[in-house]
């Protein structure tokens, strides 16, 4: 019979949402400072609703502003799941001694060219690397994974945490996450491929924003790291 012998796949895939913007920071850097956000415009929550696949399993960081953007979502008109696991390794980086300092003063004292807010083997000091963030994500990933093999992922976290599981995706190459822009509030979306002794990552989406040829909602894209100007 034709197709007989070919390899059952397994398809996962993954809904990333970034969270919505921090206004209360200060304009500070926050890491994993548990501090709100900002969910009050409708409009972008109901986009972002309409995108995402209704028989999934939800998953969250342990910080505050994942579990506003979810129930904006919700609120928003997307059918409320009967749970919700908060995993603390989906977190934002811990930026330690960081957390607290003026982000573009920050920025201005780092390499012209940095991608993010240190190499990606510098620890914060009292914090993490950036490595830090990817492993524990990826471990978390591949964990999810199993768990919830060939369903509808969708996982509401951190600007970081997404570019780490990008790195994931591209082959392990933490360093090549770095290079895209994760916006507030955006979806990307990580298709995960698996057969006996064969994984292969597909990235259909990256950073889409429903919402984005409106540009009465262009206050979601709130820069935060190193693309922030410098100062004078």
């Amino acid at each position: 019979m034709a197709g007989a012998d070919k390899p059952n796949v397994v398809t996962t895939r993954w809904w990333w949402v970034r969270h919505a913007p921090v206004r209360n920071d200060g304009g500070n850097i926050y890491g994993q400072s548990d501090i709100a956000c900002d969910t009050s415009d409708a409009y972008v929550f109901a986009a972002v609703a309409k995108v995402l696949p209704r028989d999934a399993v939800w998953y969250s960081s342990n910080l505050m502003r994942t579990h506003q953007t979810a129930e904006a979502i919700w609120a928003a008109g997307f059918p409320r799941p009967a749970t919700m696991t908060w995993e603390a390794d989906l977190a934002e980086q811990h930026l330690g001694q960081w957390q607290g300092m003026n982000r573009a003063a920050f920025v201005a004292s780092r390499p012209v060219g940095s991608s993010w807010f240190a190499d990606i083997n510098e620890p914060a000091p009292g914090g993490e690397s950036f490595m830090d963030l990817y492993n524990r994500t990826r471990r978390t990933v591949e964990r999810i994974n199993v768990e919830a093999a060939g369903r509808d992922v969708i996982a509401v976290a951190h600007g970081g945490t997404i570019k780490a599981a990008l790195g994931l995706a591209l082959g392990g190459q933490p360093e090549q996450g770095l290079a895209f822009d994760i916006d507030n509030v955006s979806v990307t979306r990580l298709d995960h491929y698996a057969s006996a002794g064969r994984v292969v990552w597909r990235l259909p989406m990256v950073n889409q924003q429903p919402w984005i040829a409106d540009e009465a909602h262009a206050a979601m894209h709130q820069p935060a790291g190193p693309e922030v100007k410098k100062l004078a």
